[in-house]
């Protein structure tokens, strides 16, 4: 099997504030945005999964480079993570993730395992994907592709199924109600709207890796975050639905540099769903060094890191049943494919294969243990606004014995005093006078045998030889 490059897009969706909401921003804008203020009980569920205007294509589909390169290495995110070990406690059989993204094109390599859950673009069932996106995400998830083939690209769950919501396009465009000029497909009103739908279909584990990213500046929390903030937690809460999002891309729509301010408690930008933490794992993207992606948004909201550079995954353009290692940029210039678009799935997957083997776990207790085993960076409490709690360690998540799943409590942390003991000075005064006195002995001893054998000698008491008779 030959595999391909493809042209990709990292998707960010611009806010777009309710009318009316900037008076209700002045008085809700809280003294840090570290955290969300919490949604008011009775804020009403989005309902709804038809475009909220009329997209159409402004740019060409993607197309397959299809220069017959053949990818049959492994990537090097799937060997880190050791998935030849870890498909032997689970693959996921069975379990429903759903992908909000571009779309998701029936590759072969997922078998009868896809099914579309509806489309906000243009309508339809969600199994097209104009941008490329979400077929790769799904890839990483839940691809399988034949033994026979020699191919290593493998997915972390691969034999979930995929349920596919297309939500957002850069390359389909349109205007939406009350806005000035045509825009892409995709908003926070809309992401909400696909939470909730998703959850309605029964999806065990959801994978968003469409942010969107706003300036704190720009004040409190909207109605359009409250919207989202309302069906994340209805997935979370009434629906047991584990919840996944990438962290962000810096230098994308507005997404600011990746260190996101310098107090870690006090961002300057903030990236939704990512922020609405209490629901939602985010994930920050690795390099094969295991350091940070430069490109991977901080903040106090980020969870977990997962591989997110030189991604392999399935080619996504129509006609193609082949990979992709490459995006081609608009300037023709081609590029690995890179993101933390491409870590949330891995941690999505993860999610699965948890479900999968430990069947009585509700979503929380899921998030928690895959939080638990993470590698903890050298940082207070075991997290960092880099990377969360750590790097996923997937066999660790499917095999530890979490204390709080049997009820026992964590333990009490302890005042306890640090009291060294004093200094210990040495005294050699003993153990010269010793060493001196054995020598002084020893000296004494050997002069005594000499002085005994010399005086034998001259008395004449030294036997003679025996002769022979």
């Amino acid at each position: 099997m030959r595999g391909t490059a493809a042209l990709t897009v990292a998707l960010m969706v611009t806010v777009a504030a309710a009318p009316g909401a900037a008076a209700q921003q002045e008085k809700q804008e809280p003294t840090s945005m570290a955290t969300p203020p919490p949604l008011e009980p009775n804020w009403p569920l989005p309902t709804g999964i038809a475009p909220d205007t009329n997209y159409e294509i402004k740019t060409q589909c993607i197309s397959s480079l299809d220069k017959g390169v053949d990818l049959k290495n492994k990537p090097w995110g799937q060997q880190q993570l050791r998935f030849d070990e870890l498909h032997k406690f689970s693959t996921g059989t069975d379990i429903l993730v759903g992908v909000i993204d571009t779309g998701v094109k029936p590759h072969p390599y997922f078998q009868d395992r896809i099914k579309g859950g509806g489309d906000l673009v243009k309508g339809g069932d969600g199994l097209e994907d104009c941008d490329g996106h979400g077929t790769e995400v799904a890839g990483i998830i839940a691809a399988k592709p034949p033994v026979e083939n020699g191919i290593g690209f493998k997915g972390i769950a691969p034999d979930a199924r995929i349920l596919s919501i297309r939500q957002t396009s850069t390359n389909y465009q349109g205007r939406r109600p009350n806005a000035t000029q045509d825009h892409g497909a995709g908003s926070v009103e809309s992401l909400a709207q696909a939470v909730v739908h998703a959850a309605n279909q029964g999806v065990r584990v959801l994978n968003m890796s469409v942010d969107s990213c706003r300036p704190v500046s720009n004040g409190g929390i909207t109605a359009a975050e409250k919207n989202l903030q309302a069906a994340l937690r209805y997935a979370f809460k009434d629906k047991d639905v584990v919840l996944v999002a990438s962290a962000g891309n810096s230098g994308e729509n507005s997404c600011p540099d990746a260190t996101n301010g310098s107090d870690p408690n006090n961002p300057t930008h903030l990236v939704t769903p990512p922020w609405f933490s209490e629901y939602v794992l985010s994930v920050g993207a690795t390099d094969r060094n295991g350091d940070p992606a430069p490109f991977s948004v901080q903040g106090p909201w980020v969870s977990v890191a997962a591989p997110g550079t030189e991604i392999i995954s399935l080619d996504p353009a129509a006609g193609s049943d082949g990979l992709a290692n490459l995006q081609v940029l608009k300037d023709g210039n081609k590029v690995p494919i890179q993101g933390t678009s491409f870590a949330a799935p891995y941690v999505a997957g993860l999610a699965a294969l948890i479900r999968e083997r430990h069947k009585t776990l509700n979503a929380q207790q899921v998030m928690d243990r895959i939080k638990i085993t993470a590698s903890h960076p050298a940082a207070p409490g075991g997290r960092d606004n880099l990377v969360g709690h750590g790097v996923i360690n997937p066999i660790g998540a499917l095999t530890a014995t979490i204390p709080s799943e049997h009820g026992i409590a964590a333990d009490s942390p302890l005042d306890v005093q640090l009291d060294l003991p004093p200094a210990v000075e040495t005294n050699w005064l003993p153990m010269r006078v010793a060493v001196i006195g054995s020598s002084a002995g020893v000296v004494a001893l050997l002069l005594t045998l000499f002085i005994v054998r010399t005086v034998r000698r001259n008395n004449g008491d030294t036997p003679e030889p025996r002769g022979s008779a």
